[in-house]
Protein backbone atom coordinates (compact mmCIF):
# COMPACT_ATOMS: atom_id res chain seq x y z
CA UNK A 1 0.00 0.00 0.00
CA UNK A 2 2.94 2.08 0.89
CA UNK A 3 4.14 2.07 -2.24
CA UNK A 4 1.23 2.64 -4.49
CA UNK A 5 0.74 5.54 -2.30
CA UNK A 6 4.35 6.60 -2.94
CA UNK A 7 4.17 6.22 -7.08
CA UNK A 8 0.55 8.51 -6.95
CA UNK A 9 2.40 11.18 -4.96
CA UNK A 10 5.76 11.12 -7.46
CA UNK A 11 3.07 11.12 -10.30
CA UNK A 12 2.36 14.15 -8.42
CA UNK A 13 5.58 15.38 -8.02
CA UNK A 14 6.85 14.92 -11.50
CA UNK A 15 3.89 16.94 -13.07
CA UNK A 16 4.40 19.98 -9.90
CA UNK A 17 8.26 19.76 -11.54
CA UNK A 18 7.43 20.71 -15.15
CA UNK A 19 5.12 23.28 -13.50
CA UNK A 20 8.36 24.96 -11.57
CA UNK A 21 11.11 23.63 -13.55
CA UNK A 22 10.50 23.10 -16.84
CA UNK A 23 8.85 26.48 -17.35
CA UNK A 24 12.27 28.30 -16.26
CA UNK A 25 14.17 25.77 -18.39
CA UNK A 26 12.83 27.28 -21.20
CA UNK A 27 11.92 30.56 -20.51
CA UNK A 28 15.14 31.97 -20.58
CA UNK A 29 15.31 32.04 -24.64
CA UNK A 30 11.78 32.77 -25.58
CA UNK A 31 12.47 36.39 -26.75
CA UNK A 32 14.81 34.95 -29.55
CA UNK A 33 11.88 32.49 -31.83
CA UNK A 34 14.85 30.14 -32.62
CA UNK A 35 13.74 27.29 -30.38
CA UNK A 36 9.93 27.21 -30.40
CA UNK A 37 8.09 26.18 -27.42
CA UNK A 38 6.93 23.48 -28.82
CA UNK A 39 9.99 22.22 -30.01
CA UNK A 40 11.39 23.12 -26.80
CA UNK A 41 8.96 21.25 -24.47
CA UNK A 42 9.82 18.15 -26.86
CA UNK A 43 13.46 18.07 -26.60
CA UNK A 44 13.22 18.99 -22.84
CA UNK A 45 11.29 16.08 -22.31
CA UNK A 46 13.10 13.75 -24.26
CA UNK A 47 16.21 14.78 -22.57
CA UNK A 48 14.17 13.81 -19.49
CA UNK A 49 13.53 10.56 -20.66
CA UNK A 50 17.24 9.56 -22.47
CA UNK A 51 19.66 10.57 -20.28
CA UNK A 52 19.07 9.13 -16.99
CA UNK A 53 19.60 5.66 -19.02
CA UNK A 54 23.10 7.23 -19.70
CA UNK A 55 23.72 8.64 -15.59
CA UNK A 56 21.59 8.66 -12.81
CA UNK A 57 24.14 9.48 -10.16
CA UNK A 58 22.46 12.56 -9.09
CA UNK A 59 19.12 10.15 -8.83
CA UNK A 60 21.14 8.06 -6.60
CA UNK A 61 22.45 11.00 -4.67
CA UNK A 62 19.23 12.05 -3.50
CA UNK A 63 17.93 8.49 -2.21
CA UNK A 64 21.52 7.09 -1.04
CA UNK A 65 23.62 10.03 0.09
CA UNK A 66 20.98 12.31 2.06
CA UNK A 67 19.34 9.77 4.18
CA UNK A 68 19.00 5.95 3.78
CA UNK A 69 15.40 5.56 2.01
CA UNK A 70 16.01 1.54 1.47
CA UNK A 71 15.55 0.56 4.62
CA UNK A 72 12.21 -0.25 6.62
CA UNK A 73 9.63 2.94 6.64
CA UNK A 74 11.65 4.08 3.62
CA UNK A 75 8.56 5.02 1.29
CA UNK A 76 6.45 6.18 3.95
CA UNK A 77 9.81 8.57 4.68
CA UNK A 78 10.26 9.56 1.32
CA UNK A 79 6.29 10.46 0.96
CA UNK A 80 6.42 12.89 4.05
CA UNK A 81 9.43 14.36 2.21
CA UNK A 82 8.16 14.72 -0.95
CA UNK A 83 4.57 16.08 0.50
CA UNK A 84 6.45 18.55 2.62
CA UNK A 85 8.56 19.52 -0.60
CA UNK A 86 5.07 20.32 -2.50
CA UNK A 87 3.42 21.68 0.43
CA UNK A 88 6.56 24.84 0.53
CA UNK A 89 6.74 25.27 -2.82
CA UNK A 90 2.99 25.63 -3.09
CA UNK A 91 2.41 28.01 -0.42
CA UNK A 92 5.59 30.09 -1.22
CA UNK A 93 4.73 29.96 -4.77
CA UNK A 94 1.08 31.05 -4.10
CA UNK A 95 2.83 34.17 -1.94
CA UNK A 96 4.25 35.37 -5.33
CA UNK A 97 7.64 34.31 -4.35
CA UNK A 98 8.88 31.65 -6.42
CA UNK A 99 11.60 29.01 -5.42
CA UNK A 100 13.91 25.73 -5.89
CA UNK A 101 11.80 22.72 -5.81
CA UNK A 102 15.21 20.89 -5.35
CA UNK A 103 16.38 23.32 -2.13
CA UNK A 104 13.00 22.00 -0.82
CA UNK A 105 13.17 18.35 -1.61
CA UNK A 106 16.80 18.48 -0.18
CA UNK A 107 15.24 19.85 2.98
CA UNK A 108 12.41 17.39 2.93
CA UNK A 109 14.31 14.16 2.42
CA UNK A 110 16.85 15.28 5.46
CA UNK A 111 13.88 15.90 7.65
CA UNK A 112 12.05 12.95 6.99
CA UNK A 113 15.39 11.04 7.81
CA UNK A 114 15.60 12.70 11.02
CA UNK A 115 11.83 12.07 11.79
CA UNK A 116 11.51 8.55 10.72
CA UNK A 117 15.14 7.47 12.23
CA UNK A 118 16.90 6.75 9.20
CA UNK A 119 20.74 7.19 8.98
CA UNK A 120 21.19 10.40 7.50
CA UNK A 121 24.58 11.86 6.69
CA UNK A 122 25.35 15.10 7.54
CA UNK A 123 28.58 15.49 5.89
CA UNK A 124 26.65 14.95 2.45
CA UNK A 125 24.02 17.02 2.98
CA UNK A 126 26.44 19.71 4.19
CA UNK A 127 28.41 19.15 0.88
CA UNK A 128 24.69 19.21 -0.68
CA UNK A 129 24.28 22.83 0.47
CA UNK A 130 27.83 23.73 0.06
CA UNK A 131 27.22 23.03 -4.05
CA UNK A 132 23.43 24.00 -4.14
CA UNK A 133 24.85 27.64 -2.59
CA UNK A 134 27.73 27.90 -5.51
CA UNK A 135 25.66 27.08 -8.65
CA UNK A 136 24.06 30.66 -8.66
CA UNK A 137 26.92 32.40 -7.82
CA UNK A 138 28.60 29.64 -10.73
CA UNK A 139 25.95 30.95 -13.16
CA UNK A 140 26.42 34.76 -12.36
CA UNK A 141 30.42 34.36 -12.86
CA UNK A 142 30.08 32.56 -16.02
CA UNK A 143 27.45 34.65 -17.20
CA UNK A 144 29.53 37.79 -16.57
CA UNK A 145 32.46 36.93 -18.32
CA UNK A 146 30.17 35.36 -21.19
CA UNK A 147 28.34 38.15 -21.85
CA UNK A 148 31.30 40.30 -22.70
CA UNK A 149 32.68 37.83 -24.51
CA UNK A 150 29.60 36.93 -26.82
CA UNK A 151 28.96 40.54 -27.26
CA UNK A 152 32.51 40.87 -28.92
CA UNK A 153 32.93 37.82 -31.18
CA UNK A 154 29.07 37.67 -32.43
CA UNK A 155 26.47 39.16 -34.50
CA UNK A 156 23.18 38.96 -34.60
CA UNK A 157 22.75 36.64 -37.11
CA UNK A 158 24.85 34.39 -35.32
CA UNK A 159 23.04 35.06 -32.05
CA UNK A 160 20.49 31.75 -32.70
CA UNK A 161 23.13 29.29 -33.12
CA UNK A 162 24.57 30.44 -29.86
CA UNK A 163 20.47 29.97 -28.56
CA UNK A 164 20.77 26.47 -29.51
CA UNK A 165 24.04 25.78 -28.07
CA UNK A 166 23.07 27.09 -25.06
CA UNK A 167 19.89 25.45 -25.13
CA UNK A 168 20.63 22.04 -25.42
CA UNK A 169 23.59 22.35 -23.10
CA UNK A 170 20.91 23.78 -20.49
CA UNK A 171 18.26 20.53 -20.91
CA UNK A 172 20.54 18.21 -21.13
CA UNK A 173 22.37 19.50 -17.77
CA UNK A 174 19.03 19.34 -16.09
CA UNK A 175 18.04 15.86 -16.89
CA UNK A 176 21.52 14.69 -15.76
CA UNK A 177 21.03 16.60 -12.46
CA UNK A 178 18.33 18.74 -11.62
CA UNK A 179 15.43 16.76 -13.48
CA UNK A 180 16.81 13.99 -11.76
CA UNK A 181 14.90 14.51 -8.37
CA UNK A 182 11.92 12.77 -9.97
CA UNK A 183 13.09 9.53 -11.06
CA UNK A 184 14.80 9.56 -7.04
CA UNK A 185 11.17 9.25 -6.35
CA UNK A 186 10.23 6.66 -8.47
CA UNK A 187 13.46 4.65 -7.74
CA UNK A 188 12.16 4.43 -3.82
CA UNK A 189 8.53 3.41 -4.79
CA UNK A 190 9.70 0.74 -7.34
CA UNK A 191 12.10 -0.29 -5.03
CA UNK A 192 15.53 0.66 -6.58
CA UNK A 193 14.99 -0.87 -10.23
CA UNK A 194 17.68 1.16 -11.79
CA UNK A 195 16.64 3.61 -14.58
CA UNK A 196 14.74 1.18 -17.21
CA UNK A 197 13.26 3.47 -20.24
CA UNK A 198 9.30 2.98 -19.03
CA UNK A 199 10.37 4.45 -15.96
CA UNK A 200 11.97 7.68 -17.51
CA UNK A 201 9.36 8.02 -20.01
CA UNK A 202 6.31 7.82 -17.67
CA UNK A 203 8.21 10.70 -15.30
CA UNK A 204 8.88 12.64 -18.96
CA UNK A 205 5.60 12.85 -19.94
CA UNK A 206 3.83 13.43 -16.76
CA UNK A 207 6.94 16.79 -15.99
CA UNK A 208 6.13 17.84 -20.14
CA UNK A 209 2.51 18.26 -19.12
CA UNK A 210 3.62 20.43 -15.89
CA UNK A 211 5.62 22.61 -18.09
CA UNK A 212 3.29 23.36 -20.51
CA UNK A 213 1.35 24.48 -18.08
CA UNK A 214 4.37 26.31 -16.42
CA UNK A 215 5.74 27.90 -18.97
CA UNK A 216 3.67 31.12 -19.06
CA UNK A 217 4.12 32.26 -15.31
CA UNK A 218 7.94 31.46 -15.37
CA UNK A 219 8.48 33.33 -18.56
CA UNK A 220 7.62 36.50 -16.65
CA UNK A 221 9.07 35.83 -13.50
CA UNK A 222 12.85 34.68 -14.92
CA UNK A 223 12.25 36.29 -18.50
CA UNK A 224 11.03 39.72 -17.17
CA UNK A 225 11.32 40.35 -13.68
CA UNK A 226 14.59 39.85 -12.90
CA UNK A 227 16.09 41.99 -15.53
CA UNK A 228 15.08 43.86 -18.48
CA UNK A 229 16.01 40.84 -20.52
CA UNK A 230 17.00 41.13 -24.14
CA UNK A 231 18.01 38.12 -26.36
CA UNK A 232 21.84 37.83 -25.63
CA UNK A 233 20.61 37.81 -22.09
CA UNK A 234 18.94 34.84 -22.21
CA UNK A 235 21.06 32.82 -24.51
CA UNK A 236 24.28 33.86 -21.63
CA UNK A 237 22.25 32.71 -18.72
CA UNK A 238 21.98 29.48 -20.89
CA UNK A 239 24.80 28.29 -21.84
CA UNK A 240 26.19 29.39 -17.76
CA UNK A 241 23.67 27.52 -16.00
CA UNK A 242 23.85 24.37 -18.52
CA UNK A 243 27.91 24.62 -17.51
CA UNK A 244 27.40 25.11 -13.73
CA UNK A 245 24.84 22.37 -13.75
CA UNK A 246 26.85 19.92 -16.13
CA UNK A 247 30.09 20.43 -13.85
CA UNK A 248 27.95 19.78 -10.48
CA UNK A 249 26.26 16.46 -11.96
CA UNK A 250 29.39 14.68 -12.92
CA UNK A 251 30.78 14.55 -9.31
CA UNK A 252 26.58 13.74 -8.34
CA UNK A 253 25.62 16.89 -6.50
CA UNK A 254 22.00 17.82 -7.38
CA UNK A 255 22.30 21.78 -7.58
CA UNK A 256 18.86 23.70 -8.81
CA UNK A 257 18.52 24.98 -12.33
CA UNK A 258 16.23 27.94 -11.74
CA UNK A 259 19.26 29.46 -9.07
CA UNK A 260 21.62 28.92 -11.77
CA UNK A 261 19.71 30.66 -14.63
CA UNK A 262 18.52 33.26 -12.52
CA UNK A 263 22.38 33.65 -11.39
CA UNK A 264 23.15 33.84 -14.87
CA UNK A 265 20.31 36.68 -15.62
CA UNK A 266 21.95 38.61 -12.95
CA UNK A 267 25.22 38.28 -13.82
CA UNK A 268 24.78 38.93 -17.04
CA UNK A 269 22.52 41.94 -16.37
CA UNK A 270 25.59 43.40 -13.92
CA UNK A 271 27.86 43.02 -16.86
CA UNK A 272 26.06 45.33 -18.73
CA UNK A 273 25.08 47.90 -15.82
CA UNK A 274 23.66 46.62 -12.81
CA UNK A 275 20.61 48.86 -13.46
CA UNK A 276 19.24 45.93 -15.40
CA UNK A 277 18.84 44.06 -12.76
CA UNK A 278 16.17 44.55 -10.92
CA UNK A 279 17.30 43.79 -7.27
CA UNK A 280 13.53 44.14 -5.54
CA UNK A 281 13.01 40.50 -7.52
CA UNK A 282 16.27 38.92 -7.14
CA UNK A 283 15.96 39.80 -3.14
CA UNK A 284 12.34 38.44 -3.19
CA UNK A 285 13.72 35.28 -4.74
CA UNK A 286 16.52 35.16 -2.61
CA UNK A 287 14.14 35.23 0.85
CA UNK A 288 12.27 32.32 -0.90
CA UNK A 289 15.52 30.46 -1.42
CA UNK A 290 16.33 30.98 2.23
CA UNK A 291 12.85 30.13 3.91
CA UNK A 292 12.73 27.05 1.52
CA UNK A 293 15.04 24.90 3.30
CA UNK A 294 14.46 24.99 6.80
CA UNK A 295 10.60 25.44 6.40
CA UNK A 296 10.69 22.07 3.99
CA UNK A 297 13.24 20.20 6.27
CA UNK A 298 10.64 21.14 9.64
CA UNK A 299 7.60 20.20 7.94
CA UNK A 300 9.31 16.51 6.56
CA UNK A 301 10.38 15.77 10.03
CA UNK A 302 7.13 16.83 11.51
CA UNK A 303 5.52 14.16 9.06
CA UNK A 304 7.65 11.50 9.28
CA UNK A 305 7.58 11.70 12.84
CA UNK A 306 3.60 11.88 13.15
CA UNK A 307 3.09 9.07 10.16
CA UNK A 308 5.97 6.54 12.12
CA UNK A 309 3.51 6.90 15.21
CA UNK A 310 0.57 6.14 13.68
CA UNK A 311 2.34 3.43 12.18
CA UNK A 312 3.80 2.05 15.57
CA UNK A 313 0.40 2.34 17.13
CA UNK A 314 -1.20 0.33 13.99
CA UNK A 315 1.20 -2.04 14.58
CA UNK A 316 0.49 -2.36 18.25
Amino acid sequence: MDAVVLIVVAGLFAVVSGVNDGGAVLATGLKLPTVRPATGVLVLVLMVALVPLVTHQVALTFVTRLATFDEPGGRLAMTCAVVAALIVVTVLSAKGRPTSLTLAVVGGLTGAGLGWGLPVSAGSVGLVLAFGLAAPFAGGLLAWVLIRVLVTVTTARALPRWHWAGFLLQTLAYAANDGQKMLAVFMIALGFPGAPLTYTSLVAVLFGLGTLYGLPKAGRTLGREIIASRPPHGVVAELAAGTAVIASASVGMPVSMTQSIAGGLIGAGVAQGGGRVRWYAAVKIVVAWLLTLPASGLLGWALASMVKGIASVELT
